[in-house]
């Protein structure tokens, strides 16, 4: 619908009022149809937060009614690469390894089940150290690619062992199986390959089912809601199955228990958050933090990094989704990322952080923090959503002294702007 003549050009958030308000809807009507918070609908509409990614887009304008979704973007472009994910180079190597199927059994004998476990345990830091630079090169080397690297060979060898052993070895080698697929979920949680999510996701369910482990499906319970929800698809994190995990870890009190369980429990906030129910958010936010509380200040679980770091870092989170970004920048002050034993968690943070300052105007103090993430970990704030459509906007549109400092980031990570 074009504009009528004479009149200002309406911004994205004005034109989806005049379409609601045209087709007589009021703000909880559409907060509902969109499983978001009325305060998600009237932060669209305000300009405080952006134009949703195209999937959520295009939910939108059906809600409202408007059949050419030109009416809510105007005359802008909407780059296809604001609204895609970007391709990981190594994509096609874990894509290889997960579906390359070993039909007869292998000419060698398996390797033992802690030999097994100790390599997950070294991929598990390989992933949380974040990037290095390469001492030729002098390029980053990005903890994706080594992860990348090193699956063929680690899905091969445990899926092997998980055939070959019996017993309680074969148990042991089917939890280093499940995490082998954790890793690969994580690899592909922002890449454009939702069917191989869906595959890991379930292959590490059903690996941990059948090594009978509780911990083991506590782990893939989280993973799966994680993955899910950090790629921007909370429709699909599982509440109810995170629960019922956690259920099954409710008999023993040791620190492997109580990290999991709370881990569960922040998975179950984290999902509540992203659909504007704040009661439930903040109810399962306060089980994670007493569970935290109970493993004390400098306990941090080595790969699922549950501890205190991580429970106040996802309270940022929490309120960003609930569409509360001063209360987020209050937690954020008393953050302590020394905490948070992981550069990729450390890093997300900070972009959660930088999404708070971005709601409310405050696009120096976002940019900065984009930075300081971009130190942490260059493959994490290349590959996050929300960095991929802030910084094009930034440094388009946004206050002229930032605009080349948006633009440099943009361009060092690869993000078309």
């Amino acid at each position: 619908m074009p504009e009528p003549s004479g009149s200002h050009v309406l911004t994205f958030g004005q034109r989806v009022q005049r379409a609601r308000e045209r087709g007589g809807k009021s703000r909880p009507v559409v907060a509902g149809l969109m499983d978001q918070s009325t305060e998600w609908v009237k932060a669209v509409e305000k300009g405080t937060i952006g134009m949703p990614r195209l999937p959520k887009l295009l939910r939108l304008a059906q809600v409202l009614g408007v059949e050419d979704i030109a009416e809510l973007t105007g005359d802008d472009r909407i780059a296809a690469t604001t609204y895609t994910k970007a391709v990981h180079g190594d994509l096609p190597i874990v894509k290889r390894a997960l579906t390359t199927y070993r039909l007869t059994p292998a000419d060698r004998e398996p390797e033992p089940a802690d030999v097994l476990a100790a390599r997950v345990r070294a991929a598990w830091k390989m992933w949380h150290a974040g990037d290095t630079e390469h001492p030729v090169r002098r390029d980053v080397e990005g903890h994706r690619s080594r992860i990348a690297n090193l699956l063929p060979a680690l899905l091969a060898d445990t899926q092997h062992a998980s055939r070959a052993l019996d017993g309680t070895d074969r148990r042991r080698a089917l939890v280093a199986l499940a995490e082998s697929y954790h890793l690969a979920q994580l690899f592909l949680s922002f890449q454009p390959a939702p069917d191989l999510v869906v595959l890991t996701g379930d292959r590490a369910m059903t690996v941990a089912q059948d090594a009978d482990s509780p911990r083991a499906i506590a782990g893939a319970a989280w993973y799966m809601n994680h993955v899910h929800r950090d790629a921007g698809e909370a429709a699909e994190a599982r509440v109810e199955l995170a629960e019922q995990a956690a259920a099954l870890l409710n008999d023993q009190e040791d620190p492997e228990h109580i990290a999991r369980r709370g881990v569960l429990y922040l998975a179950v906030a984290l999902s509540y958050a992203k659909t504007g129910q704040a009661g439930d958010a903040w109810r399962y936010w306060d089980k994670a933090d007493a569970e935290a509380r109970q493993l004390g200040d400098s306990y941090a679980h080595p790969w699922l990094i549950f501890g205190r770091g991580i429970v106040d870092g996802y309270a940022i989170t929490i309120h960003t989704d609930l569409m509360q970004p001063a209360k987020a920048l209050q937690v954020a002050e008393s953050l302590d990322l020394g905490r948070i034993p992981s550069a990729t968690r450390r890093a997300y943070h900070l972009i959660e952080t930088a999404r708070a300052h971005n709601m409310l105007g405050e696009s120096v103090a976002a940019v900065s923090l984009l930075g300081k993430a971009k130190v942490e970990s260059l493959e994490t704030i290349r590959f996050n959503l929300h960095t991929r459509s802030v910084l094009p906007e930034l440094a388009k549109s946004g206050p002229r002294m930032v605009r080349q400092d948006a633009l440099d980031l943009a361009r060092q990570l690869g993000v078309p702007a």
